[in-house]
Parts: structure tokens; sequence; C-alpha cells
């Protein structure tokens, strides 16, 4: 009689899930929807293109132009994660490089797994592309700043309120001589109700 009873209520709660309907809305991907609290596509986007902003207004910029007489280049290196949360630093990274290239103020010189897989490329064009087209190795530009970070959060909550304080720390490192030329924080702060 319970394995009964179990049965129907597993079909009906199975039969309601299937009627349930769900409305999907397209939006413009640069409008501002926080549903959660947590990081999401505006808090990567405002904080990328604020902290490259500051970046490239500060001092080592103009010394670089004067000393080298050209515009840098810069790679992204790692920016881990240290939050509680899920963020897609990925998306980060590309949110900084795309601020970067849009200035067209700096060159920017790929990294990580991407940089391999162009060296894989190359390496297979030594054998199999025309000798005209063929890419040599050893003629990489090399960076000569990278910049790295983290982003670090902190909670708080009472009863049904949650404060959530995300800070993002990023320096730009000179790879040569490991000063670091500039260094930059953003904070944001949001309350859930």
């Amino acid at each position: 009689m319970k394995s009964n009873f179990f049965l129907v209520a597993a079909l009906c709660i199975g039969i309601a899930s299937c009627n349930s309907t769900k409305k999907v809305t397209r939006v413009d991907e640069g409008e501002q929807i926080d549903l959660s609290g947590r990081w999401n596509d505006t808090d990567s986007r405002l904080v990328a293109n604020e902290m490259v902003q500051d970046a490239l207004s500060r001092p080592w910029l103009g010394d670089h132009m004067q000393d080298a007489g050209k515009k840098p280049s810069i790679i992204v290196g790692l920016v881990k994660n240290k939050t509680s949360e899920h963020i897609a630093t990925e998306t980060f990274i590309n949110d900084i490089e795309r601020a970067f290239i849009n200035s067209g103020r700096v060159n920017l010189v790929q990294g990580g797994e991407f940089r391999n897989d162009l060296r894989a490329e190359k390496l297979d064009q030594q054998d199999n592309a025309s000798m005209e087209t063929v890419k040599r190795f050893g003629r990489e530009m090399g960076a000569d700043y990278i910049m790295q970070g983290t982003v670090s959060s902190i909670t708080d909550s009472d009863g049904r309120t949650k404060l959530v304080f995300y800070q993002t720390d990023l320096s730009l490192t000179n790879i040569e001589t490991n000063q670091k030329v500039w260094i930059g924080d953003k904070k944001i702060k949001k309350v859930v109700e």
C-alpha cells in the first residue's frame, strides 16, 4: 500500500514538472542584471575596464614609451579566485585583455595554453606548409610586463540579508627586472535581501 502511494506521488510530481513552462527572454548583453548577488558578467566587465584604465593612466606607461620608444607588450597571467564561490576567471582575463587591446596603447602577447596551441601550429607548419607561408620559430614578441592578481570575497549575513564584498587586486610587473610598476584594486559591495 505504501509503495503504491509513493509510486503515485512520484508520477504526479513527474507529470507536474513536465507541465511547467519556462520563459526565456533575450536581453542586451550590456544590460546589468544581478539575480543572486554573486560575481557576474557585469562585475567582470566593469572591474576589468576600470582597472585597465587606471593602469594605463599611471606614469609607468609614459616612462616605458620614453625609455623604449615603443608601446609596451603585456601578457595577462593568472588571476586567482580566492572567493568561496565559482568565478570563471578565464572570462575576467578575457575582459582584461579586451580592455588592453581596445585601448590601443599596448601590445598584447598571447599566453597560457593558447600560446602552446600557437607553437604546436608552427611546428605542424614546418612539415606541412609551403616554404613561402611557413611561420618560423623564434619570432614571438616577448612581453615586457605581466599582469596578475586575485579576486577575494567576504560574506556577512544576518537573517535574510546578506552583504557580499569583493576585492580584486591586480599588479603589473616588469618581467625583466621584477619591478612592480602598478598595483590596483577594485572593491564591490552588494547587499542581497
